[in-house]
C-alpha cells in the first residue's frame, strides 16, 4: 500500500526500511535521500514523527520529500501498533513505546555508514512533538528538536477537567477494560470514514471540523489513519507526564513552530516557557494547526533546514 499524499520529487529517492525498537517490535519506516547522494560521505539526518494517529504517508512524507532536497537523510516511520509497523492489538497508544520509537529511529540511523551520528535531529508534528521532546530529555544522541503544531498528549487527554470529571472518565475507561477483557479485544472506534469524503459535515464543531479537513478529505485521508486509538489508551496517557524534564534538553536547541491561528498554540507556549535556552519560537502567519502538516507554502522548510544544519555548532 502506498497512498502518499504528496508525489515524490524527481530529485528524491524513497526506500522502505524495517528495524526493531528495544521491545523487539518491528518499526516500518521510509528513508528519503537526494538522488546521487554519496553513500561514502557522512550526512546530517532527521527523524520525522507523524501526528498522533497519523501515518508516514501523510504529513511526514511532505517533510521527507522537502528536507531530503536540502541535503538531509530523512527517516519517517509508523508508530508501533499503527500503519505498517508491528504490534498488537492495532491502534493502541502507549506513551512509553511512542517515546522509545524515536530513540529506536536514532539507533537505526546511527548504524548507517552515510549518517553523521553527531548530526541527528528530530521533527515532531502534532502529538509527536511531545513524544520527540520527551525522547530528547534522556537520549542525548538527539542533537536538536523542532516541534511543529505541537500537542502534549499527556496534557490533552486530561483537558480542563476538574477532579470529579476526571474521576468519572477514569471510572468509565476502567470499566471498559472489563468489557475488553470479556470480548478478548479492545474497543476501537474510528473517527474518520473508510473512504475520503468531498466536504466536512456542517454539524461538526471546531476543532473536530479541522481534523476532518485533513484526515477525512482527499487532502490527507489514508486508510491506516482512521482517527484515534483504542478507547482505554487514554488511561495510559493520563498516567504519564511527557515533559516533566524538558529543561534537561538544554544545551541542545529546541525550535517551536506554530501557526498564528492554531487551536493548539498553548501547548507550544507552555513548553517554551518551561524549556531552557537555546530555544526559539517561530509563529507562521495565516496558518491553522493542520496547515503545518502539508501546506508547503506555509511550512518553513528553509528555516528548519538552517536550524538543523547548525545543530552541532551550539554544543561546541
Amino acid at each position: 500500500m502506498s497512498g502518499h499524499i504528496l508525489e515524490l520529487s524527481q530529485n528524491v529517492e524513497r526506500k522502505k526500511v524495517v528495524y526493531k525498537n528495544r521491545y523487539g517490535l518491528d518499526i516500518t519506516g521510509e528513508l528519503y535521500f537526494e538522488k546521487g547522494m554519496s553513500p561514502d560521505q557522512k550526512h546530517p539526518a532527521l527523524i520525522i514523527g507523524a501526528p498522533y494517529g497519523g501515518v508516514k504517508e501523510q504529513g511526514s512524507c511532505v517533510y521527507g520529500n522537502e528536507l531530503a532536497q536540502k541535503g538531509f537523510i530523512v527517516l519517517t516511520f509508523d508508530q508501533s501498533f499503527m500503519g505498517e509497523s508491528g504490534g498488537f492489538p492495532r491502534n493502541m497508544s502507549s506513551p512509553d513505546i511512542f517515546v522509545e520509537n524515536f530513540s529506536a529511529a536514532v539507533d537505526y540511523l546511527g548504524l548507517q555508514r552515510f549518517v553523521d551520528r553527531e548530526k541527528i535531529g528530530v521533527i515532531g508534528i502534532c502529538g509527536s512533538g511531545g513524544f520527540a521532546l520527551s525522547a530528547a530529555q534522556c537520549d542525548t544522541r538527539i542533537r536538536a528538536v523542532a516541534v511543529v503544531s505541537m500537542y502534549d498528549m499527556s496534557m490533552a487527554v486530561r483537558g480542563n477537567m476538574d477532579k470529579e470529571e476526571l474521576q468519572a472518565v477514569k471510572e468509565r475507561l476502567s470499566n471498559q477494560r472489563w468489557i475488553d477483557a470479556e470480548n478478548g479485544y479492545p474497543e476501537y472506534l474510528p473517527g474518520f470514514p473508510e473512504q475520503p469524503i468531498d466536504k466536512v459535515p456542517e454539524d461538526i464543531p471546531e476543532p473536530g471540523a479541522e481534523w476532518f479537513r485533513f484526515y477525512a478529505l482527499k487532502r490527507g485521508h489514508h486508510p491506516n489513519a482512521r482517527g484515534g486509538f483504542t478507547t482505554t489508551s487514554d488511561l495510559a496517557m493520563m498516567n504519564f507526564r511527557l515533559l516533566d524534564f524538558i529543561d534537561e534538553i538544554s544545551p541542545r536547541p529546541i525550535l517551536f513552530v506554530v501557526g498564528d491561528r492554531a487551536h493548539s498554540r498553548f501547548f507550544s507556549d507552555a513548553a517554551y516557557e518551561t524549556a531552557l535556552e537555546p530555544k526559539e519560537m517561530l509563529v507562521v502567519e495565516d496558518a491553522e494547526h493542520i496547515d503545518l502538516y502539508d501546506r508547503r507554502d506555509r511550512i518553513p522548510f528553509d528555516r528548519l533546514a538552517d536550524f538543523f544544519l547548525k545543530m552541532s555548532e551550539s554544543l561546541r
